[in-house]
């Protein structure tokens, strides 16, 4: 009779691992593909070459996906070029003899690794944090799941809440940790704000379960954590995600419907009120820097205002993106010295110091506009305005050679190497509460 019983609960397991696969391979084949498509990283030496790129990302026959905008000539510019636009981009480079190298041969090989590393994680489903695939990209779902596990296995140090609805109707779900009844200061982390950048995400879960894990045993957070409250938003832009999942891995913005335009979506990052509408953004729909039709047009970027305001008492508000390596902070709309330009920029240092001592990846840190690029209504400079000094967008791993698809292996290093920066920004706003 055991034997019978063991027979039956393998059969069970294997269809079980087999409807898993069914169900991915289903998805898999509905998803756009990237065949032939490569990332040309493009290096400018003046002010006419850049000119001349951007006149290039004007053509939209062209259909080019511009990884790192064309603005500055130390930045080098990364751009998907899809197959059918490969010759007529090599030859308007090669005629103008702008130098470019080829990073990624073939977008679609490193998303076939994704998924079938992404398959292998799925056979078996999690039943506590302490299973959850933390080495793995994750669905929507798979994500929600574990916030749930965490509230169920930690109830005395994490909720819930909804801070509002997505555009197209899913839940703005927000981890609360917190070792006090009363309304505290509380430090804000969001990741996924922007739909492709998958590795922000999958650090955010893993920080989540560090931070679980290590209240009471490591002094530092302890510390942290009966002072202030933590709010982790995992997938701030959960229609874009999803999106990602199911159709289009290279997506990028919300999925708005644009009233009068065919193309969809708006930049969650340059949707925020100080600077709206200004250079560095886009009027245009079909841009992936769309700033949408109104300030906080976006349910997604309005239910972080509301909750912002509602609190009251925010100190930190760091914002996690991917990729480059860039620690950031105010302005991105101007040049201008924001007021406490002189701390934020040594505690940057500090942060990304802590950050390379791990794995020795460096990072490069000063305000959004004089590091990366212009970008106008964007989260940071939104939340500084509104009196939280310590805002910082980190840009994750890589340089460049992944870009937006880093490969799975890279999750916990990157999650641990960024959560020693954290740490020190933490540490400082708990020790500088004003």
């Amino acid at each position: 009779m055991s034997s019978a019983i063991s027979n039956c609960s393998t059969q069970r397991s294997n269809m079980r691992g087999l409807l898993v696969l069914a169900a991915l391979l289903g998805a898999v084949f509905c998803k756009e593909t990237f065949e032939g498509h490569q990332v040309l990283r493009i290096t400018l030496k003046d002010e006419l070459e850049i000119s001349l790129l951007k006149k290039l990302s004007e053509q939209e026959d062209l259909q080019l996906d511009f990884w790192r905008q064309p603005f500055y000539v130390e930045l080098p510019v990364d751009v998907r070029v899809p197959f059918h636009s490969l010759q007529a981009v090599r030859a308007f480079l090669g005629y103008h003899e702008i130098h470019y190298e080829i990073m990624i041969q073939d977008v679609q090989d490193l998303l076939n690794e994704e998924q079938r590393e992404m398959m292998r994680s799925r056979i078996f489903q999690p039943r506590t944090t302490d299973d959850y695939d933390y080495t793995n990209y994750h669905t929507l779902s798979e994500i929600n799941s574990f916030m749930d596990m965490l509230v169920q296995e930690n109830p005395s140090l994490v909720s819930k809440i909804v801070i509002g609805k997505s555009y197209e109707g899913r839940d703005l779900n927000v981890l609360k940790f917190s070792t006090g009844d009363t309304k505290r200061p509380g430090i804000w982390i969001d990741t996924g704000i922007h739909a492709r950048e998958w590795i922000t995400p999958a650090s955010g879960t893993w920080f989540a379960k560090k931070i679980v894990t290590d209240y009471g045993r490591d002094p530092v957070l302890t510390a942290i954590l009966d002072k202030i409250d933590i709010f982790l938003e995992l997938v701030t832009n959960p229609d874009g995600y999803e999106y990602t999942h199911t159709s289009n891995r290279m997506w990028r913005k919300t999925r708005r419907i644009n009233s009068g335009s065919s193309c969809i979506g708006v930049d969650p990052n340059r949707n925020w009120g100080t600077g709206y509408g200004g250079a560095g953004s886009s009027s245009n729909p079909c841009s992936e820097t769309y700033r949408g039709p109104s300030v906080y047009s976006e349910p997604e970027v309005k239910a972080i205002v509301d909750f912002t305001k509602s609190h009251g008492n925010l100190k930190a508000f760091l914002t996690i993106h991917s990729y480059s390596q860039m620690l950031l902070y105010p302005y991105g709309d101007t040049g201008a010295l924001c007021v406490d330009d002189a701390e934020l920029d040594e505690l940057a240092l500090k942060a990304t110091t802590a950050l390379e001592s791990l794995y020795g990846t460096k990072y490069t840190y000063g305000s959004t506009f004089k590091t990366i690029y212009q970008a106008s209504g964007v989260t940071t400079d939104w939340a500084y305005d509104e009196g939280i000094k310590y805002s910082y967008t980190f840009e994750l791993r890589d340089n460049g050679r992944y870009g937006f698809i880093l490969p799975a292996n890279q999750i916990i290093p990157t999650a641990q190497e960024t959560w020693l920066a954290l740490m020190v920004i933490m540490e400082h706003t708990k020790n500088n509460l004003y």
